[in-house]
């Protein structure tokens, strides 16, 4: 898990002098005893908060840096650092710069912010997400190519459980790693969503076995249960299983 310090959308703009002053007590806080990742997301650049943001930013103790509505890799040149940093695409110009960005110096992950977009687009948001299907997947594509973490949007409906789950699912279905969480009560969910359960883990354990038992009698594709697998079906399981590692 990762935890991000939000000076960005979720301070008010007036209490964003008094949010800086006390960010290093904030990380400590947020820290406590635990081994655990501290991000602060900061303006965007071309805002009168950017500079400010990134220096205290920069001497809180954080473990990281996230850039708000990151337009262009340029964007990340103007962070002097070699902190992690988490770019954020969030606009037009994000998506259609995401490669790039997901390429620049220091990034190690990027994530979708769908709202922001949406409104860009003059977009409504459902259910569905049928209008942020391009972008999210153009972020997910971005990532994995860049070889980076991509993390997916929030869902703004906190205590709409099943929303959740299902926009989860989705994404891990598109690829992502992650999930943005804007309540702690969806934090249970997002580990829930992205960790393998007993029975796929189980799946992805035999079919591994199955498959290197074939291998080794000079097969290259095998009879799984009426399905034909293969090598990348064989790279999914054991990804499953790597995953499933992880979790516990």
């Amino acid at each position: 898990d990762l935890y991000a310090l939000d000076l960005e959308d979720g301070t008010p703009a007036d209490q964003r002098p008094a949010a800086r002053d006390t960010l290093a007590a904030s990380v400590a806080l947020a820290r406590g005893d635990r081994s655990c990742r501290i991000f602060v997301r900061i303006n965007p650049v071309g805002t009168a908060d950017f500079g400010p943001d990134l220096d205290a930013a920069l001497d809180c103790g954080a473990d990281g840096i996230i850039l708000a509505k990151t337009d262009c890799a340029e964007d990340l040149a103007q962070i002097p650092t070699r902190l992690p940093l988490i770019a954020g695409i969030e606009s037009i110009a994000g998506v259609i710069n995401a490669r790039q960005i997901a390429r620049a110096s220091g990034v190690v992950a990027i994530f979708f912010g769908a709202e922001d977009y949406c409104a860009e687009m003059g977009g409504r948001r459902t259910a569905a997400g049928l209008e942020v299907l391009y972008a999210r997947s153009e972020v997910v594509l971005a990532a994995k190519a860049a070889r980076i973490t991509a993390i997916d949007q929030v869902v703004v409906d906190f205590r709409d459980d099943e929303r959740f789950l299902a926009d989860a699912a989705q994404a891990r279905d598109l690829g992502y790693g992650g999930k943005m969480c804007i309540h702690p009560q969806q934090v249970a969910l997002a580990h829930q969503s992205f960790s393998p359960t007993v029975a796929e883990r189980e799946q992805a354990q035999a079919l591994v076995e199955a498959y290197e038992a074939a291998q080794a009698r000079g097969q290259a594709t095998i009879d799984f249960h009426g399905r034909m697998v293969d090598g990348p079906l064989y790279k999914t399981a054991l990804a499953v299983l790597a995953a499933a590692s992880e979790s516990d």
